[in-house]
Order: structure tokens, then C-alpha cells, then sequence
């Protein structure tokens, strides 16, 4: 999409060519596993430099060789928690200190979990608050004024069709979500007169480790067949390049997520709560 390597004022004033350029690069969070890491090789394959974020050390190592060896681009891992207030800022000074210019931001980073909120664990929902909401606008906000020096850059955030309603035995989650989507429309539209464009990802159901991770693998939600995160990641991907703001995986979630606008909102509540039911 862009040009890898940006040339510094000190470079242009003194008309000397300097070895030490800052790299343009696209930053992945939750980039070892799922929609994030099939992300990573599909930016990968279109020739994007990549800083790859999750917690998971090895993981990272290995894709990091796999794919600056398959692609032949500049791959650069932080090992980061999101669920830790400071994390964004440590990542976003390992960037600085690595002349990195991120152009392109992915915020794909998430996790639910499945239960009542009377019964469910006080201390995963607030990591959960930090790690899906409050880390998500702390990176934008980082690498978003860059972008606005340079009038160039994308955000991809990745939502879900969860944001479109409530969502009863993941009510912390769905809010989240909810909060993604609004968040991500209201700067698409703050930002609609400069070059920089926000698209979100909302994806429905999908095979990857995400239904284990919050116990709704045994749900009749995601008892159908469902897409892989690799399709996925290649509809996020053309959504970003085609500067789609709003892009809704399958025709099915599209349905879904419009349903507010014909059935009363308390029917779609309780069809939502019956879809999170176990089987």
C-alpha cells in the first residue's frame, strides 16, 4: 500500500543518503494465534513489514522466521500482555526505539469468556475491559498521531457481530465489542478528510481457539459450520485495502446484525441468550 521506507528531514536537508531509515511497518496485536496470526501472513504475502504483538515468546519466534523466510519482509516481535495498563506504552517506545514507522495499525487483540455475570470471574471481565477496550484506544491513540503528521495510515479494528446487540451469557463481552464498533465508526468519520482510513472487522463465529478460550465451544452458536480464521483475515484484509468502514464477514452475521432494525430489541436479546445456550 505504502512505500517501506521513510526518508527523515535530516536525510533531505543534507541531501545524504543515511542507513538508518525508519521502516514502515504493519503492528498485529494478538498476533499468535486465530484471526490475528492468519492476519500476519496475509499482510506478510502482500509484502507489509510486521510487528507482531502477543504473550506467547516461542509462538512469535516461529512465525517471525516463517514468514520473513516465506515473504522475504522484516518481521520485529514485542512479547507484551495487554491486559497490563502499560503495555501499549512500552510497545509503542520499542517501536520508536526501533525507527519504526507503523502505518497500518491492526488491533485484533480479545477475549470473552461464557456465563451469568452474577456467576462469572470479576477479575477476567476487567482484563477483559483492558485488554478489549482500553488497550485498543490507548494504541490508537499512540500511533494515530503519527499517522496524522504524516496524513497517511490505516486502523483495522477487529469487532465482532457481537457488537450489534446485547448479549446475554457474555454480557461483559458483547459490551465490549459494542464499544469497538462505536469507537472505531466515530474516528472513521473524524478522520473522513485526510488520508487516513479505519475500517472494523466484525467477524461472527469462527474456528480458532477463541471458542475454547471462552468456553462457548459447546454452544448452539457455534454449532454450525463456520469460516475459518483464515477467510477471515483475507475479508479484513480486502475490507482494509478497499477502505470499507464497517465489514461484516458472511451473509448470515450481515442478517444478524441488522435484525435490531425490524424485530423488537428484546426478542433479539432473548434470540441471543437461546444461541449461547449449551447444546
Amino acid at each position: 500500500m505504502d512505500e517501506d521506507i521513510i526518508e527523515t528531514n535530516e536525510d533531505k536537508n543534507s541531501g545524504t543518503k543515511s542507513t538508518d531509515k525508519i521502516i514502515n511497518a504493519t503492528l498485529i496485536t494478538g498476533a499468535s494465534s486465530g484471526i490475528g496470526l492468519e492476519l500476519a501472513k496475509v499482510f506478510a504475502r502482500e509484502g507489509h513489514n510486521l510487528v507482531l504483538v502477543a504473550r506467547s515468546e516461542e509462538t512469535l519466534k516461529e512465525l517471525k522466521a516463517h514468514l520473513e523466510e516465506e515473504w522475504d519482509v522484516e518481521v520485529k516481535i514485542i512479547i507484551q500482555d495487554l491486559k497490563y495498563y502499560n503495555a501499549p506504552t512500552l510497545i509503542f517506545d520499542e517501536v520508536k526505539r526501533s525507527r519504526i514507522n507503523v502505518n497500518i495499525l491492526v488491533n485484533n487483540a480479545g477475549f470473552g469468556n461464557h456465563g451469568k455475570f452474577s456467576d462469572t470471574d470479576l477479575e477476567t471481565e476487567l482484563e477483559m475491559i483492558q485488554v478489549n477496550i482500553t488497550a485498543l484506544t490507548h494504541l490508537t491513540k499512540l500511533f494515530l498521531k503519527d499517522m496524522i503528521a504524516y496524513n497517511n495510515g490505516r486502523i483495522l479494528n477487529v469487532a465482532s457481530t457481537a457488537a450489534f446487540q446485547p448479549g446475554p451469557l457474555m454480557a461483559v463481552y458483547y459490551a465490549t465489542k459494542a464499544y469497538v464498533l462505536s469507537f472505531s465508526e466515530a474516528l472513521a468519520e473524524e478522520l473522513r478528510d485526510t488520508k487516513i482510513r479505519v475500517t472494523t472487522l466484525c467477524p461472527g463465529p469462527t474456528a480458532t481457539n477463541f471458542s475454547k478460550a471462552a468456553n462457548v465451544q459447546d454452544t448452539k452458536i457455534f454449532g454450525s459450520k463456520i469460516p475459518t480464521g483464515k477467510e477471515v483475515a483475507e475479508y479484513g484484509y480486502n475490507a482494509l485495502v478497499t477502505e470499507k468502514r464497517v465489514a461484516i464477514y458472511g451473509f448470515k452475521n450481515k442478517l444478524l446484525a441488522q435484525s435490531n432494525r425490524f424485530i423488537p430489541r428484546k426478542t433479539v436479546t432473548r434470540m441471543v441468550k437461546k444461541l449461547h445456550d449449551t447444546k
